[in-house]
């Protein structure tokens, strides 16, 4: 179980090229060894913040499913009767690409005064090569607006198109996402990690583990939404391509923790979609964490299931209804969440690493988390210079 080690009287040295060169006491720095200093009086330091599983690029919002759910549909009739990822689908495809930047813009802005420097985004609301690559691009250039490192995900496999009703349509649109779509996209350069939703109501065991060999061939880091809804052993399946991460992991099952052990994977808690899907059964945190499983915390941001664009809610959610300590909370969105993007460059404060941190206002770091609603007064740096 993570720890918090926090020092006093420290200070952190970055280099000309922003990474961190030292961190530790105050003392052992060297005053005319340094271009120029500041002084935090007294500030909380943490890392900065990583949402690494969200889907902050779409068009449309689906309040109007919120209503329907809190009326009692499930989300699988929802999604069923039209709705769910193929509503998202039919208004990503029809905006630009110019409006998606735009309307994600204000959603990574949102992240960012929240204490997040970096992010994955995931695509999926395409279901056309060309309208995933545009997302992918959005992507890109929202998260560079932003001031944000970002990992561009292909979420190849995340809805089946309508026209897809017969067996054959749908084992033929399987074979383009992994034959034709995702080549092309890691050409283009669009593609750094390739994600897949393993459910009843999505893909199955045999589709993923096709898109999966695809991306091992092209070399590309594997995720996975998993055990969700119902446990189909995705992660089990995950863990023999060696995959990041799997995320969810409400229906978790003693298998799948094993096998996430084994291959050393990082288990990803979205308590934004257990929440807004008013779901029951949280995931097997006490068994993941004697397991030895990393856990890592992540808003999941997307228009239906989380529309949350508060890593510190998402912390917050994860302490009181998964039982995550309040280290174990910021670990989630510091090194592990690194770790689930496969990031060795960022997540803590050692040297060698990205000099991204936060400098918090507080009185005890309890208070990151602790807070609802606006956060504690705080600055972001950015390779050592303030960004907000």
């Amino acid at each position: 179980m993570p720890s918090l080690h926090l020092l006093d009287n420290a200070a952190l040295a970055i280099d000309a090229s922003g990474l961190i060169s030292f961190a530790g006491p105050a003392s052992e720095v060297k005053p005319d060894s340094l271009a120029e200093s500041t002084n935090l009086h007294g500030a909380v330091v943490t890392p900065a913040f990583i949402d690494c599983h969200t889907h902050a690029v779409f068009a449309g919002n689906r309040a109007d499913e919120f209503a329907q759910r809190l009326s009692g549909a499930s989300y699988a009739e929802i999604s069923a009767a039209g709705g769910g990822i193929m509503r998202t689908a039919r208004l990503t495809q029809a905006a630009t690409e110019a409006e998606l930047v735009a309307l994600a813009l204000p959603r990574l802005l949102a992240l960012k005064a929240d204490g997040v420097a970096a992010l994955e985004i995931k695509s999926g609301y395409g279901l056309t090569l060309d309208a995933e690559a545009k997302m992918l691009r959005a992507a890109g250039t929202a998260a560079a607006l932003a001031g944000l490192e970002v990992q561009r995900t292909f979420l190849g496999l995340h809805a089946l198109p309508a026209e897809c009703k017969s067996a054959s349509a749908r084992a033929a649109f399987v074979h383009q996402v992994c034959q034709q779509w995702l080549p092309a996209l890691v050409e283009q350069g669009l593609v750094d990690a390739v994600d897949a939703f393993m459910e009843h109501i999505a893909f199955n065991a045999s589709e993923v583990r096709q898109f999966f060999s695809a991306a091992k061939a092209l070399n590309v880091p594997i995720k996975l939404h998993a055990e969700q809804l119902s446990n189909l052993e995705g992660a089990a399946l995950a863990a023999e391509f060696n995959a990041l991460s799997v995320d969810h992991l409400e229906y978790l099952s003693a298998r799948g923790i094993k096998a996430m052990r084994a291959a050393k994977m990082t288990a990803v808690l979205l308590p934004g979609a257990f929440y807004c899907l008013k779901e029951k059964r949280v995931p097997p945190v006490a068994k993941l964490r004697k397991a030895g499983v990393p856990l890592a915390v992540a808003t999941d941001l997307n228009p239906g299931t989380s529309p949350m664009t508060s890593i510190r809610l998402a912390m917050h959610m994860a302490c009181m209804d998964f039982g995550l300590t309040l280290a174990e909370a910021l670990a989630g969105t510091t090194s592990n969440a690194a770790r689930a993007l496969g990031w060795k460059h960022r997540g803590h404060l050692i040297p060698g690493q990205r000099g991204d941190f936060i400098a918090w206002q507080i009185d005890n770091v309890a208070e990151i988390i602790y807070w609802l609603g606006a956060a504690p007064a705080h600055t972001i740096y950015l390779s050592g210079k303030s960004a907000c």
